[in-house]
């Protein structure tokens, strides 16, 4: 595994004119995805409009990366009133997992199935999980997962984690009993770090929301793409920018991408295509790719590209102790599940998933309530204890993301389920002041939080009503694939990573013609060799 000043290599200029897979996004969905292949035989070329996220002391800095946005590439979007927002979206090898809180979590049996809510239905998925439990196994194998399969009842799982849980810091500790006593079942944040005898995980206060200096994060970047780019099968061409994909005459095929990398124009072929920019910019990229064959953009004869956007109904609560410190340096390891699946007598629906989030600082708190003084936030910080509140949103087809005349993106993007998430704030703000907080705060997450983006290329068995199939394929286009969250038809409330990870190995043995099985050998010796 790589360790502090190993690196790996982005191209200036493709090797060659013509690839059997081009993929187009290098963070969770396609950096594994050309990990799963690169023992695959095919030439593979990977395409990141992005570059190496520096590794210098500034990562951990939180002024840095919060006050100044030192690492803010991202265009700016729009919401439906033509209002610019900053996204919580990045741009480097590795995507948005350079800046993740490595929470890499399966969504549950239910999960896959239809279910209730106040505002409507969730609707059942193409798959079960018995069908996506074992490329699970694999990837949490290969992100080097640390969890307790025991402790959260709405777990059900019969294998181990393959590390055991990361352990609860005192102040942690003391609030999962306090939690018990209040009838709730705190269990531990499955993470994805190098927690490992020898690894290089130190534990440190700036693992969530931060890149990590020591290389210790389980990203996309570090632990897939460095390792394809290194067996020699993967090209990685970075500071690329893929404005188009190109088809043959009859609109059937993909024939490859046209790429802008600074002033110049390349062109390069392919066998086939694989999208993986995340659940905005795939939407995107096929919006722009309209054309005489594909007037709505291209794979879109359905209608659903950009359609059923989906982010989870979010909020942070952070709970304060006039007479207690929270000495926690590494906090976020702990989450209760207790309302995943029911209600209450007020609200009798899933209400969601609460987690800690990482260690607030005062320098946090300053940037969000810069009126109050310093020295009184980081006396506040310094005795609370910090959470973060997911609610499921529910598929809407007026949720969606359009292109505005000048082809920048527009976000259209309407929350639904808030009476269910005003009843988690209601429910969990109880607990947080049986726990011995009884100041709270909490603040609702806007439209520019958008880390957990889903399901504007979804896919189902129907070309009617989804654009792709059942192994991602789009139905109009013969060998254009979208493996990112693009493809999801519901977003539960779980950090959705992990099942973008397990997608990609499940469609890398479809192109390959694999099973799981095939992989399990392969999954124990990543384990040894760590």
């Amino acid at each position: 595994m790589l360790r502090t000043g190993e690196s790996a290599v982005g191209h200036d200029q493709p090797a060659k004119q013509h690839y059997d897979i081009v993929i187009v996004g290098s963070g969770m969905g396609g950096g594994t995805l050309a990990y799963a292949l690169k023992d695959s035989g095919a030439s593979i070329l990977l395409v990141e409009r992005g570059d190496f996220l520096p590794q210098e002391r500034e990562n951990w800095d939180v002024e840095a990366v919060f006050g100044q946005k030192r690492y803010k590439n991202a265009e700016q979007w729009y919401d439906e009133a033509g209002t610019g927002f900053d996204p919580g979206t990045y741009y480097y090898v590795g995507g948005n997992t350079k800046f993740y809180g490595a929470s890499l979590t399966r969504f549950r049996r239910e999960d896959f199935q239809s279910v209730r809510h106040a505002d409507g239905d969730s609707p059942a998925w193409f798959l079960s999980y018995e069908e996506m439990a074992p490329y699970y196994k694999i990837a949490e194998r290969v992100y080097r997962v640390h969890g307790n399969q025991f402790d959260d009842p709405t777990l059900t799982r019969d294998d181990p984690f393959p590390y055991p849980a990361v352990a609860h810091e005192p102040t942690i500790q003391r609030a999962a009993g306090a939690l018990r006593r209040h009838g709730l079942t705190p269990s531990t944040i499955p993470l994805g770090i190098d927690l490992q005898e020898g690894g290089g995980c130190i534990r440190c206060s700036t693992c969530d929301g931060h890149p990590c200096l020591v290389l210790a994060k389980s990203d996309a970047d570090v632990t897939c793409v460095r390792p394809a780019v290194a067996a020699g099968s993967v090209e990685l061409l970075t500071r690329s920018y893929v404005d188009r994909v190109l088809t043959d005459q009859t609109g059937q095929r993909a024939t490859g991408v046209q790429i802008a990398r600074g002033t110049d124009r390349i062109t390069v072929g392919a066998d086939r295509v694989v999208l993986s920019c995340g659940a905005v910019n795939s939407a995107a990229l096929l919006l722009r790719a309209a054309n005489d064959r594909h007037l709505r953009g291209l794979a879109n004869s359905s209608d659903a590209i950009g359609r059923h956007y989906m982010v989870h109904n979010n909020t942070v609560m952070v709970g304060v102790s006039p007479t207690r410190k929270n000495t926690s340096i590494f906090q976020k390891t702990l989450y209760f599940n207790d309302f995943y699946t029911r209600g209450t007598p007020a609200q009798p629906f899933p209400l969601g998933h609460v987690q800690l989030i990482g260690k607030l600082r005062g320098e946090h708190l300053a940037l969000q309530r810069p009126l109050i003084p310093k020295w009184a936030l980081e006396l506040a910080a310094a005795r609370s204890i910090d959470w973060w509140l997911f609610t499921e949103d529910l598929p809407d087809p007026d949720n969606r993301i359009t292109l505005r005349e000048d082809r920048s993106i527009q976000v259209r993007w309407k929350a639904n389920n808030l009476d269910e998430h005003k009843e988690l704030v209601r429910e969990t703000r109880r607990a947080v002041r049986a726990m011995g907080y009884p100041f709270v705060f909490s603040q609702r997450a806007g439209i520019e939080v958008n880390s957990h983006q889903a399901g504007t290329v979804r896919a189902g068995i129907d070309p009617a009503t989804d654009v792709l199939n059942t192994n991602c394929r789009t139905h109009d286009v013969d060998n254009l694939y979208v493996v990112d969250s693009s493809f999801f038809p519901s977003l539960p409330v779980m950090n959705p990573s992990l099942t973008i990870a397990a997608n990609a190995f499940r469609i890398a043995d479809h192109i390959v013609g694999h099973r799981a099985s095939d992989r399990a050998e392969q999954a124990h010796q990543i384990r040894d060799n760590a």
